[in-house]
């Protein structure tokens, strides 16, 4: 294999493989202490990888020449062509200006007693047990009846939502095609007959999404039912994985780490200080795909139209240029509030504000109710590959 092309060196690291916890973050570290830029040869099409923060930032806030037309470096062939991320421009812009108020922190303030209420009762219902797997028993539980009871629904539809769900995330990751299909086609239709149902008995759509979506007018037109449906499926399909991967590396670390538990413990309050420094120390999705509108020159690489573009969230939250001593947790990070863990410009995560909400709520209830917990010993944990997730965390404690 080719070491180099051109000035540009080559990377043969496929990002898509399994590794211990870490050792994608670990790859990434080593990539990007080596060069600014790689060329990767793992995919079909393969990629331009930006490694150090602030050209990752440059990438995201040039949409005009770093486009949507793809959105994973790693996975570019359309599929579910997810909205509003696949639009660019004044599309992108219209379809934001529909869903953005849903989203926004006065909006997720709405749902905050739910989601505190929720989250001690599924933290209480574990507690006597004294063992749980924490991703399977809470992690995926937590966001998917948070995300019903935001689109107006009963948080009990996750007792067969969260098995959809997540045949649905595992076939993007290697899981059964076949079996993944199905389970989308099954979470379509749920979300179909939701959308008859609102167009009959529309709810307030100051608090219901999908009323709002029905209602909704894009350049005077109503907004076509296979959007709403795929706004739908795209808001299920970004917000309860990452939400689960970002649980699970959280409390893989403070298992782990017996000092940053016991203050987070003791300084209830810290819990949003300490979701941002997670996401930054642990990013789940560790890379947006773009492909170039125009030639593109990098420090004298030249990349053409139409390449795809790697921009490294993963190596750019790291890099220690912008957040010095990057490896360590630390509670009041100088700006830590610049991670790129949401992304940036115009593209940045529509349910950040959400997920923060979720983070610094389970933090706080669980701590209070269970402060004590360790990794179930002799456990050999996995880190899916692609979008960063740890497939099962067994959490023991004494009840």
């Amino acid at each position: 294999m080719s070491e180099r092309i051109g000035a540009c060196p080559v990377s043969h690291t496929d990002y898509r493989a399994a590794t211990a916890p870490t050792g994608h973050y670990a790859l990434l570290d080593e990539e990007r202490e080596k060069s600014r830029f790689f060329w990767n040869d793992q995919t079909e099409r393969g990629f331009w990888m930006l490694t150090r923060y602030d050209d990752v930032l440059a990438g995201f806030q040039d949409p005009e020449t770093f486009t949507n037309e793809i959105t994973s470096a790693l996975n570019p062939q359309k599929g579910i062509d997810l909205l509003p991320q696949r639009l660019g421009g004044q599309a992108h812009a219209d379809m934001r200006r529909v869903i953005n108020p849903y989203f926004s922190p006065a909006a997720v303030r709405r749902i905050e007693p739910f989601a505190t209420t929720r989250c001690a009762e599924l933290v209480e219902e574990l507690a006597p047990k004294g063992t749980c797997d924490f991703v399977a028993d809470f992690a995926i539980r937590y966001p998917t009846e948070v995300f019903l009871v935001l689109l107006g629904l009963p948080a009990a539809d996750g007792e067969f939502f969260v098995p959809w769900a997540d045949d649905t995330f595992r076939g993007f990751f290697g899981g059964d095609p076949d079996k993944a299909r199905a389970a989308s086609e099954r979470i379509m239709a749920y979300f179909a007959d939701l959308v008859a149902l609102r167009r009959v008995k529309p709810l307030d759509p100051k608090e219901d999404l999908v009323s709002r979506l029905v209602e909704a007018r894009v350049d005077e037109r109503p907004m076509p039912e296979k959007d709403i449906l795929t706004i739908c499926m795209t808001l299920m399909l970004a917000g309860l994985d990452t939400t689960r991967s970002a649980l699970g590396y959280m409390f893989w670390h403070l298992a782990r780490n017996e000092p940053d538990r016991r203050r987070l413990t003791d300084e209830p309050d810290l819990g949003p200080a300490a979701v941002e420094e997670f996401i930054r120390l642990y990013p789940l999705v560790i890379q947006a795909g773009r492909e170039t509108a125009r030639p593109v020159d990098l420090d004298g690489i030249e990349v053409a139209p139409g390449d795809v573009v790697w921009l490294g969230i993963g190596s750019a939250n790291r890099d220690p240029r912008k957040f010095p001593d990057p490896d360590r947790f630390i509670l009041g990070r100088k700006g830590v509030n610049q991670h790129l863990g949401f992304g940036a410009g115009p593209h940045r995560c529509l349910g950040m504000h959400l997920a923060r909400l979720e983070l610094a709520v389970v933090l706080r209830e669980w701590h209070a109710r269970i402060p004590d917990y360790r990794i179930d010993p002799g456990t050999e944990l996995v880190e899916r590959g692609g979008q960063l997730t740890l497939t099962g965390l067994p959490l023991e404690w004494t009840p």
